[in-house]
């Protein structure tokens, strides 16, 4: 209606496409794309001939967004209809979608189009292309057209190698990216707190590379370029990520010291170090001191001081931490609920995880295999496998099915609690589902049957192992040779030994400890002391 007004009075009031560029651009500039898209079509349509500047601050404003088709239809438009002048920065604008779009494969033939029509690729166009190749590591290209623009007579600038020393950094050649600073410098150009950021976040990626990190912070002290908020960012992660958390804390003073002010990254950095390395009265200070200046604690903050409170088997202070979330309007996500339930499965508090487990789901949030494991594992290490088993058919009604680690928990739940021959069952079910015996689950069924007095079952899984392709290892020995000394079955433990040796396992201070243990309680102290001797003739043991 409004471009139907405007078109009526175009002639009568003596107006001008100004009028419609203007409408255009206004749309744009109030973040109403598809309405501007819309009254730019419209004006086209009539065949009037809207501004370049309009055509371009639609194509602009799209193409910002990410709306690279709708970008791509109004430009094919407009070429098809030929009622706009296009220019370079129509070109510009353009080459920038082809690059956040990575459809570099159009490239050539766009800019053989825009050459046809006399208008050349300028510094703007090659810097695009080159931050665009470099973003996703096709740094041959980026270098050849850097080549190319320099053979045209354009100069590159700062722009331009810090768009390809951003590429040789995340494609890990940091030494590359060291010799094209010194590239930089020598034809005149004054590396700024981009190029060394670029440097020393790459340098901090690595973990291994504290004293070069130093070195770039100290160069861009030297240079008089100035640290940011990235620099020291970069920093004070490498170093709290390290456990070197004074020297981290040292960094952190620096930046406060120097005028700039820690932003929640920074904070969450700090608390996270702390709370990894279980310092968490230091992290709780930086809490504190991060709502003392007016910083908002986000999810992730949040996460880093439970999660640390739950290491370190602080419950009830993450209990309370978890309440205040809530009461803040920090809504807890997966990572929040995970993270308590592993720290109150740890503890044995299954009806808390279970609370926890329920309020998940009432929050739409959908509990994942890991999740679903460390459940299961809790309510078997209580040996309540009802409530386990339960679980993992919940699991599976969710189409959450089980994985290695899954088979294994259960076994171990079933085998504890002397259920062996259910064992067995979830056994061949992780077998049949294409999951392959490993030692951690044979040693599981050998020591299920030992305690269930077994024994006899467990040797004939033992001989079984060999059929499945699995090397028997010191715990399967040393667990058996138990089990029949307990039986009073001495002739059968030494003829394990003797295989033990016999496979290259050599016993260890378990298995004589084991040995001497069944000696002495059938009273056989002078055997007793033989092994007590090879015992320490083969090193097994450290006599003061």
């Amino acid at each position: 209606m409004i471009v139907d007004c405007l078109i009526s009075t175009y002639e009568k009031c003596g107006s001008s496409p100004i009028v419609f560029d203007l409408l255009i651009r206004t749309y744009v500039q109030a973040r109403k794309l598809r309405e501007g898209v819309e009254a730019f079509k419209l004006v086209t349509n009539r065949g009037i001939s809207v501004p370049i500047n309009g055509c371009n601050t639609v194509l602009g404003g799209l193409v910002k967004i990410g709306w690279f088709d709708l970008a791509w239809e109004v430009y094919n438009d407009v070429v098809s209809k030929g009622v706009v002048q296009l220019n370079i920065y129509t070109m510009n604008i353009m080459v920038n979608a082809i690059c956040k779009d990575h459809n570099f494969k159009k490239v050539k033939p766009f800019l053989i189009e825009f050459e046809e029509k006399g208008i050349s690729p300028d510094i703007v166009t090659y810097n695009t292309l080159i931050n665009g190749y470099s973003r996703v590591g096709l740094l041959d290209e980026a270098f050849e057209l850097m080549t190319s623009m320099q053979s045209k007579g354009l100069k590159p600038g700062l722009y331009t190698y810090n768009s390809i020393l951003n590429g040789v950094c995340k494609t890990g050649g940091l030494e590359r990216a060291k010799e094209i600073v010194k590239e930089m410098v020598h034809i005149g150009l004054n590396p700024d707190s981009t190029t060394y950021n670029t440097l020393l976040i790459e340098c901090c990626k690595k973990g291994n590379s504290m004293e070069e990190a130093e070195t770039i912070f100290q160069e861009i002290l030297n240079q008089n370029v100035g640290p940011d908020i990235l620099t020291y960012s970069s920093l004070i992660g490498l170093f709290s990520r390290s456990g070197n958390l004074n020297r981290a804390l040292f960094y952190f003073k620096n930046m406060k010291d120097t005028g700039l002010t820690p932003d929640n990254v920074i904070y969450t950095i700090l608390i996270n170090g702390f709370c990894k390395h279980g310092v968490m009265s230091e992290a709780i200070k930086i809490r504190d001191e991060m709502i003392d200046r007016g910083c908002v604690l986000d999810v992730v903050t949040y996460n880093s001081l439970l999660n640390g409170l739950c290491k370190s088997k602080m419950l009830q202070e993450a209990d309370k931490l978890f309440d205040e979330m809530v009461e803040r309007r920090v809504y807890p996500d997966f990572y929040t609920f995970a993270t308590l339930i592993n720290g109150y499965s740890k503890e044995g508090n299954m009806k808390k995880v279970v609370n926890l487990f329920e309020s998940m789901i009432q929050r739409n949030i959908n509990p994942d295999m890991v999740t679903y494991n460390t459940l299961i594992d809790g309510f078997c290490k209580e040996g309540e496998m009802e409530k386990a088993k339960d679980l993992w058919n919940a699991m599976i009604s969710k189409n959450i099915f089980p994985n290695y680690i899954t088979y294994s928990i259960l076994i171990n739940g079933f085998c504890n609690t002397g259920h062996v021959n259910e064992a067995l069952r979830i056994w061949d079910e992780m077998v049949v589902n294409g999951m392959g015996p490993t030692i951690v689950t044979c040693n599981t069924i050998i020591k299920g049957y030992c305690r269930a007095g077994l024994v006899k079952e467990a040797g004939l899984f033992f001989n079984q192992m060999a059929f499945n392709n699995v090397s028997a290892d010191s715990v399967t020995y040393n667990t058996l040779i138990h089990g029949y000394l307990k039986e009073n079955d001495m002739d059968k433990a030494f003829d394990l030994i003797n295989g033990m040796e016999s496979e290259g396992i050599f016993p260890d201070v378990v298995t004589y400890n084991v040995i001497l243990d069944g000696f002495c309680r059938n009273g056989r102290i002078d055997e007793a002391n033989m092994v007590y001797g090879k015992m320490i003739e083969k090193g097994s043991f450290s006599v003061a």
